[in-house]
């Protein structure tokens, strides 16, 4: 075969990888990032590294399973586990999707203020025009917006290089670890690792490899796209970083949220790096606005037998449809409350998704690894002791996070 010929075919394939790992990028992701840099310089980027190399790990067994199987995560949970733990982890997932996809219309609010639209405005309409784009078109039509949309994140490697980083500095530090007894440093860095990897983006890559009629046979062109897609995450959440650092690290300007951050770059670096910062903030929480739903509505649907997929006609797979609509009004509408916090509702997500994240990595490695379910393309013994170690490691990351979030002054009193 040809290299023309390799290109086309991975072109072919590409999007699952690409799509859920940029969404992982999404306004929670962007806010942690920036505030990593905001307060530790670039001494986290060594850890931004670390976390891009789980979320390959992660996304490769995912979509690995959804080709070699093509059924989804939930689908397989209720069968090599039982109806009683699908319904525990479903319970879960629809609880912190829907926070998390109030995130995202947060994020969504919070761009177009920047620009000067109220949120009144600006939520009501782009939730309408995401709902109406899934329900009107098919996989193929919705993922080349979705691909579109991963483009406008390229706005903070601009903004990264205008502020004229010390770049002989930022690369020592990107290779170098650091190391803090400071409670704060150590929850901000578990922060880094845990905004990286979600459970929903595990559900939904292996659906959307498995929506999108990936086999077995093109599986690895959609490694590629799992690997590719992870690095870009990384090479995002770097320039992130690298913006806030030499910005508002330098000046001891703190921030707590996204458009803290846009604000406070408009007098250091210049209304076009504050543009870009708002401009990049938008396309990820657009696309992770598009994202969250869907997954959610994936996962439930697999899990309890109901038709699925975007390709599908809303008289096919009503329920698909109808909780995807449920969903995308709830998350507008609880933005738009008068008076809510959503910083709490940010951090009461963060919660959930870890509680879920264990158990659904333990779920996928115990999939993964069995020969009678994936054949050939099970783990081999080497990446089976790998997927271990990187599941516990993230076990500990995540109960230490919730007890830091939950429990400020016990971490305190642990590091």
């Amino acid at each position: 075969m040809t290299w023309k010929s390799n290109i086309a075919l991975f072109l072919s394939v590409m999007g699952p990888g690409v799509v859920t790992a940029f969404a992982d990028n999404d306004a929670g992701g962007i806010a942690t990032y920036a505030a990593a840099g905001a307060k530790y310089g670039y001494a986290l980027i060594f850890t931004m590294l670390v976390s891009t190399l789980f979320l390959a790990i992660a996304q490769e067994i995912s979509a690995r399973t959804g080709a070699a199987t093509g059924r989804g995560l939930s689908d397989l949970i209720r069968e090599q586990y039982g109806v009683k733990w699908v319904l525990f982890a479903m319970a879960i997932l629809m609880v912190a999707n829907l926070g998390t996809t109030v995130s995202e219309f947060s994020g969504i609010a919070t761009a177009f203020e920047i620009f000067g639209v109220s949120k009144y405005i600006s939520v009501p309409l782009v939730a309408a025009i995401i709902w109406w784009l899934v329900i009107k078109t098919d996989y193929e039509r919705i993922e080349k917006i979705f691909l579109l949309l991963c483009l406008t994140f390229f706005s903070y490697v601009i903004s990264g290089f205008i502020v004229n980083p010390p770049w002989h500095e930022v690369l020592i530090q990107s290779v170098t670890p650091s190391f803090s007894q400071s409670p704060d440093f150590l929850l901000m860095a578990i922060g880094v690792i845990g905004t990286t990897i979600t459970p929903w983006g595990q559900f939904y890559v292996q659906a959307s490899v498995v929506d999108k009629g990936i086999t077995a046979k093109n599986y690895r062109y959609t490694r590629w796209d799992v690997l590719i897609g992870s690095f870009f995450t990384g090479f995002i959440a770097f320039f992130i970083i690298v913006a806030t650092a030499t910005t508002l690290f330098a000046n001891h300007i703190s921030i707590e949220t996204a458009k803290d951050v846009a604000i406070a770059l408009r007098p250091l670096a210049g209304e076009y790096s504050s543009l870009l910062f708002g401009f990049g903030l938008l396309g990820a929480s657009v696309l992770a606005a598009f994202v969250l739903p869907l997954s959610t509505s994936y996962a439930v649907c697999e899990a309890f037998g109901f038709e699925h997929g975007i390709s599908k006609s809303y008289q096919d797979a009503p329920a698909f449809f109808g909780l995807y609509t449920v969903i995308i009004i709830l998350g507008a509408a609880i933005v738009l409350w008068p008076g809510l916090s959503l910083y709490h509702v940010m951090l009461l997500t963060q919660v959930i998704n870890g509680m879920l994240l264990p158990p659904i990595l333990i779920f996928m490695v115990l999939i993964a690894s069995k020969k009678s379910i994936m054949g050939e393309y099970a783990n081999t013994p080497f990446f089976n002791l790998v997927s271990w170690i990187f599941t516990g490691i993230l076990i500990v990351l995540t109960v230490l996070l919730m007890l830091g979030t939950l429990f400020p002054g016990l971490m305190k009193g642990v590091f």
